[in-house]
């Protein structure tokens, strides 16, 4: 996934945003990163993803394996899968 790429397709967070805000406010728990334009409070599909982002920022590393495009195919089945709709921004 690429910096500019939506992590919280909900909101339209980005990656470089949760980054930059992990880097800037020092959350304490994933669940704070909720602070950072609303990420992870839609649908909930990023949730797991934002908790890694956090994990691995943690930690010092920087690995990213998923792509764009499966990430937002996947979203689109978790709403089907729950029979949700995303929120509007």
């Amino acid at each position: 996934m690429k910096l500019d790429d939506p992590i919280c397709l909900c909101f339209h967070v980005s990656k470089r945003k949760i980054l930059n805000f992990m880097r800037i406010a020092k959350p304490r728990r994933a669940s704070q990163l909720s602070e950072c334009g609303g990420a992870g409070t839609g649908c909930g599909w990023c949730v797991a993803y934002l908790k890694r982002n956090f994990k691995d920022f943690q930690a010092g590393v920087s690995e990213d394996d998923v792509d764009s495009t499966e990430y937002a195919v996947g979203r689109q089945k978790h709403l089907a899968d729950r029979k949700k709709t995303p929120p509007t921004a």
